[in-house]
């Protein structure tokens, strides 16, 4: 190895024509790959999409580390989504050799003594585009753009990308997911006609999440959807109830994705409580794994952070977006062994916490391009047969979006606006990423959540669907949750193909068991009604008296008196959890 005018080591001057490939720094075949590709051709533009986890970062800077040996450029600029990237893509240039500085400001108007680049972000640049441009001009500069969808963010953002960066020398576009859904052109991109006269942005090289998997550079991902019932009043003063994944309308879909996401609610608590079984069994395998908590808002995730606390006995790291210590808390997390990390949308995206293993998404968000960056947060594999689990709720929008994991998606310039499937648009998204307080409130007041029970729904795995459901705590809910934390992507597929037989056993089993049952009576709709209202007020009396939470209050109430949950409870069931109610508030047992 030679040394580089940075201090640190470079490739071979030749590389890659004297180096064998994959032999320098242990790159990866697909970088290998990529990278005589790209020297092959000496573009100036080169476009690389790799899935999430697979090592852009890596790819980038020996690109950029030969590229600084062979003299083509003299000096790199990274540009970013965010400040914490910046730091991240800072401290893996130092430990390649090359010293960029994360820090520099526009109002700095250059970069400190000793750096060769500066990594910054794209709302840096957008803003003072021509100091950038200057900076540009005033050496050979390679600019590496990472998750280069959010050039098409805004018009001035693209606008200030492209007057910044029109005379780099090179330019090296990343991204890890899938091009946003808008039509707004993203620069240094290039788009060609496909044979429906769509204009598709094209990539130099790809590499999806389906290759990485069979090459075990990604973790296979479980995704364990939870249902339930939901109850809510809506701003008209209807209540309405529904179960979540049910075929309703888009419209009661989404109310009963927001009463389950309520903290105020059984389905979360239960929710988060399965999650930290799956955790502890990964754990056995896995001492350091991590679960990250991805949250709507700053209310909600303080909110499911105490419910972890409560659950696990332990403090889970919160991040927000306004706190400015929120960069050192992620490196805390990641170099720590804490069980748990609650965020708020920003660790979606690009933030490297290779331990994470187990996720909750608990936003409503659901685009095609956040979906992505979540899940990446998991898949980044450490060694070979570790898994990821994520649970989430059973609505149609996150279940399609989840079959669909492997799928690769160009961005298309020519498309109606609006998404034919129903998801919330990119630009949508972004506005909501930004938290307007007022519009979070006003949101807030159109309906109440009043009661949501969580029930164990599947296991999507590889496009398919295993489980037949169950009970909180049931052993059709264990059977997955104890899944073993180390196994290759062939090994869950046999074992999930296997539980679900077994379940399905035990379930033949019961119903030849079953006596035959008789004609149902008459049921008053109206009087159900009214006593789950009572029961679910006695419950709430019975916890603020306890502590118990009501989650618990009703599997205990289901322990002693038998039943399905509150939802599917006739009449004599929940007259008989009352009058228990009734003897624990007199002191009887």
């Amino acid at each position: 190895m030679t040394e580089t005018l940075f201090g640190g080591p470079s490739l071979p001057p030749a590389y890659p024509e004297r180096a064998a490939w994959g032999t320098a720094q242990k790159l990866r075949a697909w970088q290998s790959e990529a990278m005589e590709k790209y020297f092959a051709e000496a573009p100036r533009d080169f476009l690389a999409v790799a899935t999430p986890g697979a090592g852009k970062t890596t790819f980038a800077l020996h690109i950029a580390t030969e590229l600084i040996a062979r003299g083509t450029i003299n000096r790199v600029t990274i540009v970013t989504p965010t400040d914490h990237l910046k730091r991240q893509w800072a401290d893996a240039a130092a430990r390649v050799g090359i010293s960029i500085d994360p820090n520099f400001k526009n109002a700095d108007g250059r970069h400190g003594r000793g750096f060769i680049g500066v990594a910054v972000t794209y709302a840096q640049v957008a803003s003072k585009p021509m100091l950038h441009r200057a900076k540009t001009e005033a050496a050979r500069t390679l600019v590496i753009m990472d998750e280069i969808h959010h050039g098409g963010d805004a018009l001035s953002w693209g606008d200030g990308i492209r007057e910044a960066f029109d005379p780099a020398a090179r330019r090296l576009a990343l991204t890890g997911t899938p091009f946003r859904s808008d039509t707004a052109a993203i620069p240094f991109v290039e788009y060609t006609e496909d044979r429906d006269g769509i204009r598709r942005s094209r990539a130099d090289y790809s590499y999806g999440y389906g290759e990485a998997l069979k090459d075990h550079v990604v973790r296979p991902v479980m995704f364990m959807a939870y249902s339930g019932q939901m109850r809510w009043r809506t701003s008209a003063g209807e209540e309405m109830a529904a179960t979540l994944g049910a075929p309703v309308t888009k419209d009661i879909t989404s109310q009963a994705w927001r009463t389950a996401l309520n903290p105020a609610g059984e389905w979360i608590p239960a929710v988060l409580a399965a999650a930290d079984k799956r955790l502890a069994e990964v754990r056995r395998a896995v001492p350091d794994a991590g679960g990250l908590v991805i949250a709507t808002d700053h209310e909600d995730a303080r909110a499911y952070a105490g419910q972890l606390k409560k659950i696990t006995g332990e403090s889970p790291t919160v991040i927000l977006s306004d706190d400015a210590k929120a960069s050192d808390k992620i490196d805390s997390f990641s170099a720590g062994e804490k069980r748990w990390m609650v965020a708020v949308r920003m660790v979606s995206e690009g933030v490297d916490v290779p331990r994470l293993a187990v996720g909750v998404y608990a936003t409503s968000t659901a685009t095609p391009l956040f979906f992505a960056q979540a899940v990446g947060r998991f898949v980044r594999a450490r060694k070979r047969g570790e898994t990821a689990s994520i649970f989430l709720p059973s609505v149609p929008n996150l279940m399609e979006l989840a079959n669909q994991l492997e799928l690769e998606r160009d961005h298309a310039l020519d498309r109606p606006d609006k998404d034919p499937d129903g998801f919330i648009e990119d630009s949508e998204m972004e506005e909501a990423n930004r938290e307007e307080k007022a519009s979070d409130t006003l949101e807030k007041f159109k309906f109440e959540a009043l009661e949501s029970q969580a029930s164990f729904d599947k296991v999507l795995f590889d496009g398919g669907e295993f489980g037949t459901g169950g009970e909180i705590g049931s052993d059709d809910e264990l059977d997955f949750l104890g899944i073993p934390g180390l196994l290759d992507a062939e090994q869950v597929g046999v074992l999930l193909r296997q539980r679900q037989e077994d379940q399905q056993t035990r379930r033949r089993g019961r119903a030849s068991a079953a006596p035959e049952p008789e004609a149902p009576a008459a049921v008053d709709h109206r009087m159900l009604m009214d006593l789950r209202h009572e029961l679910a007020k006695n419950v709430s009396a019975w916890s603020a008296r306890s502590g118990m939470p009501h989650g618990m209050v009703h599997s205990e109430l289901r322990r002693i008196c038998g039943g399905p949950a509150v939802a599917q409870a006739n009449e004599p069931q929940l007259q008989q959890r009352l009058k228990k109610l009734q003897d624990w508030f007199l002191g009887r047992k």
